[in-house]
């Protein structure tokens, strides 16, 4: 079975194409028809569990990815936090050769993830300003 990280380059080049034809924009667009689409499970798990929902989603896909990652979820205050000390997928574009990432390829995650979260009540956070080191933070908060 071929695994998610194998399409990592087919996803940077898709962007790279829906960027070419129609703008940042219609990556944005699409970026939103796959959180929408997609992302219901994180969507059920976190109106159900709260921010340990939260734990429980990127504890799954992560291991799954191989991701070199640290979570913390303290719920007493009301925050989860992932620490992407290595994430799989930039770490694969950044060795690709032959194509170069998508310029904004990061934000995927703070698109997909934000419109799951924000609108059942949590304050989300990213930082992307190592991910051309293939690392970033994400911080969700109860509000």
């Amino acid at each position: 079975m071929i695994s998610c990280t194998e399409f990592i380059p087919a996803y940077s080049e898709l962007f790279k194409f829906l960027d070419k034809k129609g703008d940042k924009e219609a990556v944005m667009r699409f970026w939103e028809n796959l959180s929408d689409s997609f992302l219901g499970n994180l969507r059920d798990l976190a109106e159900r569990k709260g921010l340990a929902g939260c734990f429980e989603y990127w504890s799954h896909s992560l291991t799954e990815e191989a991701a070199d990652f640290r979570m913390s979820l303290d719920e007493d205050k009301g925050v989860f936090e992932i620490e992407m000390r290595y994430c799989p997928s930039m770490g694969r574009l950044l060795k690709e050769k032959h194509i170069e990432p998508y310029e904004f390829y990061c934000e995927h995650c703070d698109t997909l993830y934000r419109r799951v979260l924000e609108p059942l009540g949590f304050k989300y956070e990213i930082d992307l300003s190592n991910c051309k080191d293939a690392r970033c933070k994400v911080i969700v908060k109860n509000n």
